[in-house]
């Protein structure tokens, strides 16, 4: 999936989902955009670099999915107990699309 489709994606899933640039303060992470529900966020990605995605997701879930996958492995920046990282160049669509929607359940229903 390319760097438009999955933002596409991404601000199809509610009427409330938010993108912003975060970290623009920071040179390193100026181009980082974050997709938000409620106020917190549940997907980002450098858009310079489209290679990481960093998704929340159940803990329990976390070694399983890495067993399955070879796409995904650790986020970038976040802790490996809560969020994982998908390579966007080799994880399938259906997979990132199941992957994203479940961050995005996990955060709407932890903040509703």
């Amino acid at each position: 999936m390319n760097i438009e489709d999955y933002r596409d994606y991404c601000l199809s899933l509610g009427d409330d989902v938010e993108e912003k640039l975060p970290f623009t303060a920071f040179h390193y992470a100026d181009g980082v955009l974050a997709f938000y529900v409620n106020g917190h966020m549940f997907s980002f990605f450098d858009c310079d670099h489209f290679s990481v995605i960093t998704l929340k997701c159940q803990p329990e879930r976390i070694a399983e999915l890495k067993e399955q996958h070879q796409c995904i492995g650790k986020p970038f920046n976040l802790s490996p107990k809560y969020w994982i990282g998908v390579d966007a160049g080799t994880a399938p669509d259906d997979l990132l699309q199941q992957l994203t929607k479940n961050s995005y359940d996990i955060v709407k229903a932890k903040y509703a």
